[in-house]
């Protein structure tokens, strides 16, 4: 009874989660502060994630490849808990976290003795703890984990199966065509707008629809290029128009 209500407590999370996003989408839209205006997420680049959680509901960028159970931070988890190894976890977690992790890892494997529930449990509340101090340390929100088999998109299986096979060029290739054809999109947009006559204002509105975006597009590749890597929360704030 206990796991059927936890069960029930992270899909009512999920769930919560799921509806604060779209309603930050419907306001960020509202206000013309929408990602899809000219930011740089999934959608933007042409390798959007798909449907995420229950329900189809689409979390976007919200979850990280970490929060699944079939995650790779998840499968450290499990191979630390079966074969006694803390420090297979512990590259996951910053240095000053390292205490926490091994407290909590201790009482999982004392727990997991006791069988049936109570090594289920004794797992997961290990995942969680993990997880979210994973996530923490990189300045990332933890939202509960997220069932194994979500649909992240080819770019996150092309990027660890890169790891995989020692070649970069089945990611360098996604990428490309996906930023060739955002940007093409956009370009085109603005230049078939670009000469309107000065009175014709609704014209000139329509050409600054298509310039913000293309613009917004072109400056978020360069930061993105200019990044420093491992930021799974980090933001970096646009030119403003």
């Amino acid at each position: 009874m206990r796991m059927q209500r936890l069960l029930k407590s992270r899909a009512a999370l999920a769930l919560l989660v799921g509806l604060v996003y779209l309603s930050w989408k419907v306001l960020a839209q509202y206000f013309g502060l929408d990602d899809g205006a000219g930011g740089l997420g999934a959608d933007t680049l042409g390798l959007g994630a798909g449907a995420l959680g229950t329900g189809g509901i689409a979390l976007g960028l919200l979850l990280g490849h970490c929060d699944t159970l079939d995650g790779p931070v998840v499968k450290k988890a499990q191979e630390a808990l079966e074969t006694g190894k803390v420090n297979l976890v512990l590259p996951w977690v910053r240095a000053e976290d390292e205490d926490a992790i091994r407290q909590a890892f201790e009482q999982a494997r004392s727990v997991r003795k006791l069988g049936g529930e109570a090594r289920a449990l004794a797992d997961t509340h290990f995942f969680e703890t993990l997880v979210r101090i994973h996530r923490a340390g990189e300045g990332a929100p933890f939202t509960g984990l997220q069932p194994a088999g979500l649909d992240l998109g080819p770019a996150v299986p092309a990027a660890d199966q890169a790891l995989e096979s020692g070649s970069i060029e089945q990611v360098e290739k996604l990428l490309t065509e996906a930023i060739r054809h955002g940007l093409h999109e956009r370009f085109h947009a603005a230049v078939e707008r670009r000469n309107y006559q000065p009175d014709d204002v609704p014209a000139g509105r329509a050409y600054v629809d298509a310039y913000v975006p293309y613009v917004h597009y072109v400056e978020q590749l360069w930061q993105a290029t200019r990044s420093g890597g491992h930021e799974h929360g980090a933001h970096h704030a646009g030119h403003a128009h």
